[in-house]
């Protein structure tokens, strides 16, 4: 039975990220010269990432971002931001359970280093794909890179945040993905 508690847990959690990252996407839209907008989704893309682990982070994050284009009317960009937020989830989930596994290196390092190369994917992904897609032009699309890096600095800023508060308290150890944002606090 506890089997199956925890599975329905998961799903909930899942479906709840996907909710709070489709709100926080078209919550706060400010447009981009590429035809795009900055958002505050990345912040729940990565939390979610962390939260969830690298299976259900990646779902959540993918397809909350990827609804969130399509209610804001951006269909053109759903294709990529599906697999670019999918993408940044499993990268925060997975570097630093890898750097765990490597060493000594503390979690709140690995969450600071996933983060950051998360969001790095993001500025290099939405560049790639306006380039080929939306602009026709990869030196047109350097348009929207310092609006991305904003928008990146502020998503990994405030997961790392997030992660340090909740690494604290019985959160991450009841419904995180353990090893990605909880066990020990170092």
């Amino acid at each position: 039975m506890m089997k199956k508690d925890g599975y329905l847990l998961k799903i909930t959690m899942t479906a709840v990220m996907i909710a709070l990252i489709c709100v926080l996407t078209t919550a706060v839209r400010i447009p981009s010269p590429t035809k795009g907008y900055m958002n505050l989704g990345d912040c729940a893309v990565l939390f979610g990432g962390c939260l969830l682990g690298p299976v259900l982070g990646p779902v959540a994050g993918g397809v909350g971002s990827a609804l969130a284009d399509l209610f804001a009317g951006y269909p053109i960009y759903i294709p990529g931001t599906l697999v670019i937020k999918a993408l940044m989830a499993l990268v925060v989930s997975l570097v630093p359970l890898q750097l765990r596994k490597r060493g000594k290196t503390p979690r709140r390092a690995g969450i600071v280093i996933g983060s950051a190369a998360a969001e790095l994917l993001m500025v290099a992904g939405y560049w790639l794909y306006e380039g080929a897609f939306i602009e026709k032009s990869f030196p047109a699309a350097l348009a929207g890179v310092p609006g991305n890096v904003m928008q990146g600095v502020v998503g990994a800023a405030v997961n790392c945040f997030l992660a340090e508060l909740l690494a604290h308290t019985s959160f991450f150890r009841l419904y995180g993905a353990g090893g990605s944002a909880g066990g020990k606090t170092n």
